[in-house]
């Protein structure tokens, strides 16, 4: 972990990053929420996104009840997503050891799991889909072959490029998240001219007045499902906000982040919506690349391109690619260099995404794991989802009052402080996070790929994500009435909802 070191003017991109998980000093923090913007949405507008939005026009809906489940799960989505990016400032360090506060010092190893779950998962699936979209634009305009050594080449280009950037860390991947904000934003726009012509806003897909019974009867099921999908896209960046945000100074207020969150989530609907109407008008020219059985959105895009927008197409699969790519693995390997003191931030990074490339190479090539790799992005976020959920309730309840130095406890290797609780950990949170985990997990119901014991409970809805939502909340506030946390970790302003503990903490936990 490099030391922290005060700094006279902002660095250059090109500088290597010198801060490790430590609090980021004051006279470092010249981060704005508008370059949270940047980030948040730098980070959503690819090819990725895009195949997101291509989902309810795959799975059966037409373009307006499409556009619906969009745009209500991206909402639901950016509002728990939101209040995540207000630990960076308080805290000046990233959101899994912010998590300290609720779940323990040691307890907060938890957060950086799930961080680096999600970063590997969502890393390889952005190279991969950059990848393939690179190729296939490359073998029409070009030529070049649309082979296994060219996609090989092309992961291994873009990873690369990935790693080089978050080395350099934040100010290098800000930079690539401005380009991508204009550049791919640019090219979209470019793209409604390209598409216009076989645009058809009534596409209705499969229910349609004609429609059997049977096909009718999933019509439910299909919107909710689509928009939980949706949903989880704002959910997945929860544990990453802090990586950026603590660089934005601690007076900033809390209306401008919030602001700058929700804004960008707001703008994600534009890759969301390019998705779902190229993929509409894939439906309609070249079905075979929407079959629900095996789609293929990269394929079905490049084969209804006309010949002018394929350049453009390279660009979006590159730029895109990237931001998704070094905005969760940075993060992780910051993380990371915390759980293992022994590896420098760099170093860390370089080992986790090595592997996440290694992890693309082998599901690639050997062990066709790629499809399994987007169920379990499914998963992580159904763990993610009530994480994310005590740390709002916990920032509640304790008013936005932390100790930034009692954090760092368990990466400093000492014990103590008022987060320490019992032996680093706080059962509280704990304890309604592997409840509602649990329970969010049992009833995930994704036909063909992963159905839990109780996945059939809702008629063929996929309940996980409101289940381990409204579950977190219930029992997480639940403990802390039956069992109140010390009044020391509630500040001078004391609680908010709930009442402290009357007895006061032990020095070594309560």
């Amino acid at each position: 972990m490099a030391a922290n070191r005060p700094v006279d003017s902002p660095p250059s991109a090109l500088s290597v990053e010198p801060y490790g998980i430590d609090t980021i000093p004051d006279e470092a923090r010249t981060a704005t929420p508008r370059d949270l913007f940047r980030i948040i949405f730098g980070a959503s507008n690819s090819i990725a996104t895009m195949v997101l939005g291509s989902l309810p026009i795959i799975f059966g809906l037409g373009v307006v009840d499409g556009a619906l489940a969009i745009v209500v799960g991206v909402m639901v989505g950016s509002l728990l997503l939101a209040p995540m990016a207000l630990f960076g400032p308080v805290n000046g360090t990233n959101n899994p050891i912010s998590s300290g506060a609720h779940f323990g010092v040691v307890g907060r190893v938890l957060g950086s799991l799930l961080g680096l779950l999600t970063a590997v998962t969502f890393t390889a699936l952005a190279v991969w889909a950059s990848g393939d979209a690179m190729v296939a634009a490359a073998h029409r305009l070009f030529g070049l072959p649309d082979s296994g050594v060219a996609a090989a080449a092309a992961y291994a280009i873009v990873g690369l490029v990935v790693l080089l950037v978050v080395v350099f860390g934040f100010r290098l991947m800000l930079l690539v998240n401005r380009i991508a904000v204009i550049g791919v934003t640019a090219m979209m726009l470019v793209g409604i001219f390209a598409f216009a012509g076989d645009f058809d806003a009534t596409y209705a897909g499969i229910f349609t007045a004609e429609a059997d019974a049977a096909t009718t009867a999933l019509y439910w099921p299909t919107l909710v499902g689509t928009a939980l999908i949706a949903m989880s896209n704002p959910i997945s960046y929860g544990p990453f906000l802090g990586d950026w945000s603590r660089y934005i100074p601690a007076r900033t207020p809390r209306r401008r982040l919030l602001g700058a969150v929700l804004c960008s989530q707001i703008a994600t609907l534009l890759p969301f919506g390019f998705g779902l109407a190229t993929t509409a008008i894939v439906a309609a020219k070249a079905p075979e690349f929407a079959d629900p059985a095996n789609p293929s959105f990269v394929g079905g895009l490049v084969a209804v391109a006309p010949g002018w927008y394929l350049a453009p197409l390279i660009i979006i699969s590159l730029i895109g690619g990237l931001s998704v790519a070094t905005g969760t693995l940075y993060g992780t390997g910051l993380d990371f260099s915390s759980i293992l003191p022994r590896f420098s931030r760099i170093q860390a990074t370089l080992i986790i995404g090595t592997g996440t490339v290694g992890l693309l190479f082998m599901g690639r090539f050997v062990f066709d794991l790629l499809a399994g790799l987007s169920t379990l992005a499914s998963l992580i976020v159904v763990c993610t989802s009530p994480w994310i959920v005590i740390m709002v309730l916990g920032y509640i309840t304790r008013r936005g009052w932390y100790l930034p130095e009692d954090l760092q406890v368990f990466n400093r290797k000492t014990t103590g402080g008022i987060y320490w609780f019992s032996s680093g950990l706080n059962w509280r949170a704990l304890g309604a996070w592997a409840v509602a985990a649990g329970l969010g997990l049992s009833v995930v119901n994704i036909p063909g790929q992963f159905v839990g014991p109780l996945g059939d409970r809702f008629g063929g809805f996929d309940a996980s994500l409101p289940v381990s939502i409204g579950v977190a909340a219930i029992v997480y506030l639940a403990c802390l009435t039956l069992a109140p946390e010390p009044a020391e970790v509630y500040g001078p302003q004391g609680s908010n909802l709930v009442k402290p503990a009357l007895r006061r903490r032990s020095p070594v936990g309560d």
